[in-house]
């Protein structure tokens, strides 16, 4: 009886825990492969943990990372993206760090860096992996003392971020290659979610369709559009190598080139893809 109330138990806060209740601020999807993720999303928001989101290019990683944070309850207070593949390497330091006036030639005001601004909020490192190895270094101690000097500063500042970083690199075979600190990979997976590529779960296709179709409709201020049974069996017959991210693009130049017509048909998607699926079909 005992272990069967635990199960019990066990259930009603699956239940209570599962992912329906959470914001999912534009994922789309209720496959298996999806519900794994989001119940991910769920147990993320509810810790304070620094989360790792690995996946190919294009699943959705920094739309992931902010469902996340519009969970938790650091909901209010700022989401700060840091695209590091965006870094350029003389003013690295200042853009994360901030600086003081004077500190360099230009510097007229003093300056908050992107990892102050994600005080209280949360700290999104996009593209982990593109990380200079002098600056992981840096950055390590940053998340370990949750302290900083900016750029020409004498003191210290405090910064109470949560930190979420995405890559869609190997960081354990970096690390063994001596490209990324092996104490740096272990600080940022407390928890790690791995984002499944849109091949792996096609089912989720036609829900994907129908919310990006009635978006595009909305954002080009046209009526919505009906999707052709053909339509949804030319796209969900595609691989999708670049993942969700293709898929927005291509139905994009879908409901461009319907712009005037009620319905999406095959002839509207991109004539390569139309010709690379015709050869699977």
């Amino acid at each position: 009886t005992l272990r069967l109330s635990r199960a019990v138990q066990y259930r009603r806060e699956r239940q209570h825990n599962n992912a329906d209740g959470i914001k999912r601020g534009g994922i789309v999807g209720n496959s298996p492969a999806m519900r794994a993720s989001m119940d991910m999303v769920k147990q993320a928001a509810d810790s304070d943990l620094n989360v790792l989101i690995t996946g190919e290019t294009g699943t959705g990683k920094e739309l992931f990372a902010l469902s996340i944070h519009n969970n938790s309850r650091r909901a209010r207070e700022n989401f700060v993206v840091v695209d590091c593949t965006a870094l350029p390497d003389t003013l690295v330091e200042s853009i994360l760090f901030g600086h003081s006036k004077g500190a360099f030639t230009g510097a007229d005001r003093a300056q908050d860096g992107l990892i102050k601004q994600a005080h209280r909020g949360t700290l999104f490192l996009d593209e982990m992996g593109e990380l200079p190895l002098p600056l992981q270094k840096t950055f390590l101690r940053v998340l370990q003392e949750h302290r900083f000097r900016p750029v020409g500063s004498q003191k210290e500042v405090e910064s109470d971020f949560r930190l979420i970083s995405a890559t869609n690199k190997n960081l354990e075979q970096m690390v063994e290659e001596g490209k990324f600190r092996g104490d740096l990979l272990y600080r940022l997976g407390a928890m790690t979610i791995h984002l499944p590529p849109l091949r792996m779960h096609p089912e989720d296709i036609k829900d994907m369709v129908a919310f990006y179709v009635d978006k595009v409709c909305h954002r080009f201020g046209v009526p919505g559009k009906k999707v052709s049974e053909e339509f949804l069996k030319y796209v969900t017959k595609y691989d999708w190598p670049g993942n969700v991210r293709e898929l927005f693009h291509v139905l994009e130049h879908a409901c461009a080139a319907a712009m005037h017509e009620e319905t999406l048909f095959p002839v509207h998607l991109p004539r390569e893809l139309r010709i690379s699926i015709t050869r699977s079909l």
